[in-house]
């Protein structure tokens, strides 16, 4: 099963809103076939690790990191093809929370004789497919806020200087990170401040894809020139906005190519639960936050951060007017403080990586 896990981390960035998954096939002891989810709308892996098999499959066990589907979506049932080609025990890391599978394939198999076990490594295949069980179950994107920040907490000098706090290693994980989102979405702030791109810049140039850049301007104020309105098939930028901002203006951004999404105003600003329910419904799995200080503590206080990803520099620089990763009002009192769980530590070079969890209340 941890061979599995490990094959199914390859079609990373590649299949979603589908999940990630793995399966290996072992005969007599040996395993004569492995197969990875790897595009959407392509085989599944149970399907590409049949077709990988180096001899036939009939009496052999099934290793899967995921509940075989029990239905036609893109491609045919994959439990389908188990009990047709004889497999004879399946073994599935966790049920599918999918409501049209939802254990429908593990009953499936089960009726016609194949042996089942469910939960072999089921957190580690939890944690795989996080972005897709939240997605599948809420209809809203997985939410990552990623800052980087000096060892004092800084995002940027006083002078509003930022380039660069952290090192190589630490900004093409970054980039990673960007390829395996659907989307990559900052305030109007970053932009007038920055003008990003906001795109994948990795090695392996040819394997890298561009998640949709979102920009959230209430007032239509970002500048026709800014790098993100160059867009072409390969880079989209969905640009949300109000009824406050100009119509010319909003005409404009279009004819650049850009896309226009247009949101209530809650607080005088947009509306964020509008908003992030209409990404879901784009099928935006997932979305990087990349914002300033100020969208990021919006989009914490709405409460629609699920992780958080904080690089943190061995630099310091001080300012009592240099901003912070979370800016915003802020929190009045400790004890309604946002809290997070299963923190991670990972290095890049001399930069330490945090990754956790925003722990859900109640």
């Amino acid at each position: 099963m941890r061979k599995a896990l490990e094959i199914a981390e390859l079609g990373r960035g590649h299949v979603s809103p589908n999940p990630l998954v793995g399966a290996i096939i072992v005969k007599d002891e040996r395993i004569i076939g492995r197969g990875a989810h790897m595009q959407y709308g392509g085989p599944h892996a149970e399907i590409n690790a049949m077709n990988d098999a180096t001899e036939d499959v009939s009496g052999a066990t099934l290793y899967v990191t995921l509940e075989p589907c029990s239905h036609f979506g893109k491609t045919p049932p994959c439990v389908n093809a188990i009990i047709h080609q004889g497999i004879k025990k399946a073994v599935i890391a966790m049920e599918d929370p999918n409501p049209l599978v939802s254990g429908k394939g593990i009953n499936k198999l089960r009726e016609k004789g194949v042996e089942v076990i469910v939960g072999v490594l089921q957190e580690e295949s939890k944690k795989l497919n996080e972005v897709f069980i939240k997605y599948i179950t809420t209809k809203m994107p997985f939410c990552t806020l990623k800052t980087a920040m000096t060892l004092d907490g800084k995002i940027a000098t006083y002078t509003g200087d930022s380039k660069w706090i952290t090192n190589d290693s630490s900004r093409q994980y970054v980039h990673q990170l960007r390829q395996e989102s659907s989307a990559i979405m900052v305030g109007i702030g970053t932009v007038l401040i920055d003008d990003p791109l906001l795109t994948v810049r990795l090695d392996e140039v040819l394997t890298s894809k561009n998640p949709i850049r979102i920009v959230v301007d209430t007032q239509g104020r970002i500048p026709l020139d800014s790098k993100v309105l160059n867009c072409n098939e390969n880079t989209k930028t969905i640009v949300v906005t109000t009824p406050l901002a100009n119509h010319e203006k909003i005409k404009a951004i279009e004819e650049k190519g850009a896309e226009i999404l247009l949101a209530p105003i809650k607080n005088n600003k947009v509306d964020l639960p509008f908003l992030i329910k209409s990404l879901g419904e784009r099928k935006i799995d997932s979305v990087l936050i990349e914002g300033g200080s100020t969208f990021n503590y919006s989009m914490l206080k709405e409460g629609f951060v699920d992780k958080i990803i904080t690089f943190i520099a061995p630099k310091i620089v001080g300012g009592l007017t240099a901003k912070s990763p979370v800016g915003g009002e802020g929190i009045p009192s400790i004890k309604d403080c946002i809290m997070l769980d299963h923190m991670e530590i990972l290095r890049f070079e001399e930069d330490i990586m945090l990754e956790a969890y925003i722990r859900k209340k109640g």
